[in-house]
């Protein structure tokens, strides 16, 4: 093992200690631990291309004498966690009360999940509506008030993605408007979860690129607003994260079934996992949430995320040089990182970004993907003066109101329509 990937084990291990069981071929783990947790589970699955994945999870079940309610697999969500799916999956645990739910699948599954478990365990005593969870610590008011207890969850990760089997977060998507709303709460933080790298295998290749472009989303933009206090940690978990993008992802692309690759993307998306639960994601994450109806989640930030640093710039010089100096080392940034400053180097990082993805497959500018028009512009400024999603405002570096929008986020969508960083304004 490099000393990269001990790295990102230590860091890692340093933060979920036993609650957390990663690495290659620790699937079968699942069994002694859900017995701790009771003698029967709801099991959620996709059972198509991650049916032998379900099938292995199964049988350690079985060994361990943990039996599935109802002698079946209930069908997990479907992309970006629609809230009918989360309305679904709360009456499947309604009616067949286990003692716990098991989840596999990747962050919209393990979402639809968390959010499945608090409608089940407070919809009759405080609220069965999902918006009244949205926002930060909803949950936990809830459960305070009522003195309930969520259901005790095993999140199995198959997807190097957006680390939900780690965080507290869980994005719910309406889709008849096209719009993501957050639930952050520490109570929807599965309490045990279990990611074996190689299961990443069965993911298409899009799901790949989309999961190295949210590692880097993740820790990028936390390591932007990230406090003195916290600074060297963030930057720790930031670099190494990045820099296993940076050397793996095109690895990865050319030969998908390589594990080592595979376990080095995984481990990158887990420390985006730990650094979104220590600090807050802003302008990218905010404006993903947007797009939902015709892009991915991480391929959305990883899109925007260029376009935000411009604006940030006067206020992430020491960040930019970190991700500057490793884009640098992997021949994503052709120019000499140490002679530049203020907006140069913002401009030469955002270009190491671009060519980063570029070299993956993936898009660079919002006006490369099918479907995208001035509406979603539109619906992106309009979210963000929602009082649900003002947390990303306030957590960009460079903070906004919804006074500020119109003046300075509209810029920056319009320069990622089209790839003109020269028409962003900074504040």
């Amino acid at each position: 093992m490099n000393s990269l990937k001990e790295k990102a084990y230590t860091l890692l291990k340093e933060w979920k200690g036993d609650s957390y069981v990663f690495g290659v071929d620790v699937l079968d783990s699942v069994g002694p631990l859900a017995k701790k947790l009771g003698e029967n589970t709801l099991l959620v699955s996709n059972t198509t291309y991650l049916k032998p994945v379900a099938d292995q999870v199964a049988a350690a079940l079985k060994k361990e004498g943990v039996a599935l309610v109802g002698e079946l697999i209930a069908p997990d969500a479907k992309p970006n966690a629609p809230r009918e799916d989360v309305y679904r999956l709360t009456t499947y645990i309604l009616s067949h009360r286990p003692d716990s739910i098991i989840v596999i699948g990747g962050g919209s599954s393990i979402d639809a999940v968390k959010a499945a478990n608090v409608l089940a365990t407070l919809g009759s005593d405080y609220s069965c509506e999902i918006d009244t969870y949205f926002g930060t610590n909803e949950v936990t008011k809830a459960l305070e008030k009522t003195q309930k207890t969520l259901l005790p969850m095993i999140a199995i990760e198959t997807s190097a993605s957006s680390g939900a089997h780690l965080t507290k977060y869980a994005n719910i998507t309406d889709p008849v408007v096209g719009q993501k709303k957050l639930i952050v709460d520490n109570a929807v933080v599965p309490p045990v979860s279990i990611f074996d790298y190689a299961t990443t295998k069965s993911m298409p290749l899009s799901v790949t690129i989309d999961g190295a472009l949210d590692a880097i989303a993740h820790t990028f933009e936390v390591f932007c607003g990230v406090s003195d206090e916290n600074f060297d940690k963030v930057r720790d978990i930031t670099a190494t994260a990045i820099e296993l993008v940076a050397s793996n992802a095109k690895v990865l692309i050319k030969d998908p079934q390589n594990v080592e690759a595979r376990e080095a993307i995984g481990l990158a998306t887990d420390l985006g996992g730990y650094a979104i639960m220590i600090g807050g994601t802003s302008g990218a994450h905010l404006t993903s949430f947007s797009l939902v109806d015709i892009v991915a989640h991480g391929t959305a930030c990883g899109i925007m995320n260029p376009y935000y640093a411009v604006f940030y710039s006067k206020a992430i010089q020491r960040q930019l040089k970190v991700l500057g100096e490793i884009f640098s080392r992997y021949g994503y940034i052709t120019e000499e990182i140490s002679a530049l400053e203020g907006r140069d180097l913002a401009l030469a990082v955002a270009q190491g970004m671009i060519n980063l993805g570029s070299s993956i497959g993936a898009p660079t500018t919002l006006g490369e993907l099918k479907g995208f028009s001035e509406k979603h512009i539109e619906r992106a400024l309009k979210a963000a003066q929602d009082p649900q999603l003002e947390m990303k405002l306030k957590n960009m570096p460079v903070p906004m109101t919804s006074d500020d929008v119109m003046t300075y986020m509209k810029p920056i969508l319009e320069a990622a329509a089209s790839g003109d960083m020269s028409i962003i304004i900074e504040k």
